[in-house]
């Protein structure tokens, strides 16, 4: 039997360089031209680089041991495969047409075509397809005749409505049909249930639970069993007396992540939402709270991609901290809000506050984590949406002994090139983190930053 044929663009192996071992039996074929612009883009030490570097490694591992590169290299069997994968090179020039003296320059975007044009007119595979992440070298690949798809094992979901919310909506008869295993007590003021029946086999371990009638019940799952679960009333922020660093929930969404991000047993906490839902706002509140009221750690670390919405201002001047300071305008502005200017004291106490947030709040630039291991520390990291899967487990794992996470983030608002919401690194610890028993997970809905904003983020 004919195997299918996938030419792989450069951008490919710069996006994933595990992708030549993702293509299950069949037959993978990488041009010259990209072995070429390989070896261009080799050095630096950005994660662009750091992934072409991984793939000459592993193009170098297959066929170290090969004689006849023009059979092709057996890649190995994964997962249920039975049958083995091949890569082949372009060991030959291959045969022009027509239409590949047609195309205009020696652009590496159309020599590829070409060679996709002649491995398809060869007719030794059953399929040509060429492999890209650029959607505009799959459109002219499309206007030449060349079935072209996007680069797709990289996506965690296949659609985000699929994304766990971290919430569940009660049935109406919920309370009707588990009543009778219903089992209630408390324990240093927090009220317990334990619950037995169907619906818990769907529940994941700090997920919350609410329903909408006038009982106003709001829970969170605390152990999840085969057959049963045990949940806790969720403490109200909504309440003045309950209030964080002065700030207190506005809706049900911003209630269930205060109750995340204040309770010390998660480590590791994902917010999402549109602009102007609190995403910022209620984890530096809830990190001031714990890091200068409680002392449950040492300072708060805060940092976020550096990727300009409109035209690059250039190198920026200063340290670490200076450089990261024009990104942190969302910093600025949310800790005006916590420590507003007006208080009481004169000069000298909003001097002394600035002095002192300063001292807990560091600014930290995501391009220097690599090897780093924070301890004790709070850590957010803001505009999450805009790092790879493999950015996020960098990140993720500089985590040490009681240190806690928050990861901030719009999958709507991605400037990332070649990341969709489907295959960002928010994505991926939201659906990879949602059994782990010390995650927790909320997607904020309802935006409270003002009514205009409100307006703004549902109608343009």
């Amino acid at each position: 039997m004919q195997k299918r044929l996938f030419i792989l663009d450069t951008n490919v192996l710069m996006h994933d360089p595990t992708a030549i071992f993702r293509f299950q039996e069949h037959a993978i074929y990488l041009p010259m031209i990209v072995l070429e612009e390989l070896d261009a883009a080799k050095k630096g030490m950005s994660e662009v680089s750091r992934n072409v570097r991984q793939v000459s490694r592993f193009l170098d591992d297959l066929i170290s041991s090969v004689d006849n590169l023009s059979a092709g290299v057996a890649l190995p069997i994964s997962g249920e495969q039975t049958d083995a994968g091949s890569l082949y090179f372009q060991t030959e020039l291959l045969a022009e047409s027509d239409l590949t003296r047609s195309l205009p320059g020696n652009k590496p975007d159309n020599t590829l075509l070409s060679a996709a044009i002649a491995l398809k007119q060869a007719g030794k595979f059953k399929d040509v397809t060429l492999v890209s992440k650029d959607i505009n070298m799959r459109i002219k690949a499309h206007v030449l005749g060349i079935h072209a798809e996007d680069y797709t094992s990289d996506k965690t979901l296949d659609d985000m409505d699929l994304l766990y919310t971290g919430m569940a909506n009660l049935e109406p008869d919920f309370w009707e049909q588990h009543s009778k295993s219903l089992d209630s007590w408390k324990e240093e003021g927090r009220t317990f249930y334990k619950v037995k029946g169907p619906a818990v086999k769907q529940w994941y371990t700090n997920q919350f639970l609410y329903s909408e009638d006038e009982s106003n019940f709001n829970a969170i799952v605390r152990e999840c069993g085969e057959n049963d679960a045990t949940m806790e009333l969720a403490k109200d922020f909504t309440l003045e007396n309950n209030s964080v660093w002065g700030i207190n929930a506005r809706n049900l969404e911003q209630n269930f992540a205060l109750n995340l991000l204040t309770d010390p047993e998660v480590d590791f906490v994902t917010l999402v939402g549109a602009a102007g839902t609190g995403k910022t706002l209620l984890a530096l509140a809830a990190g001031l709270a714990q890091t200068l009221d409680q002392s449950l750690y040492r300072e708060i670390i805060v940092t976020r991609v550096t990727i300009p919405v409109g035209e690059d201002i250039g190198f920026l001047p200063g340290t670490e901290e200076e450089k990261m300071t024009p990104w942190m305008g969302a910093l600025v502005d949310n800790l005006e809000v916590l420590a507003p200017t007006t208080q009481e004291g004169g000069d000298w106490g909003r001097a002394a506050t600035a002095d002192l947030l300063h001292n807990r709040i560091k600014v930290r630039s995501l391009n220097f984590m690599r090897g780093r291991t924070f301890l004790n520390r709070y850590i957010i990291l803001d505009e999450a949406q805009n790092l790879t899967p493999k950015q996020m487990k960098t990140f993720v794992t500089r985590a040490g002994p009681g240190s806690k996470i928050v990861c901030l983030g719009n999958v709507a608002q991605i400037d990332t090139p070649y990341l969709t919401e489907t295959s960002s690194g928010l994505t991926y610890v939201v659906d990879r983190f949602k059994q782990w028993e010390h995650s927790g997970h909320v997607t904020l809905q309802r935006g409270e930053r003002s009514r205009l904003a409100d307006f703004a983020s549902q109608t343009l």
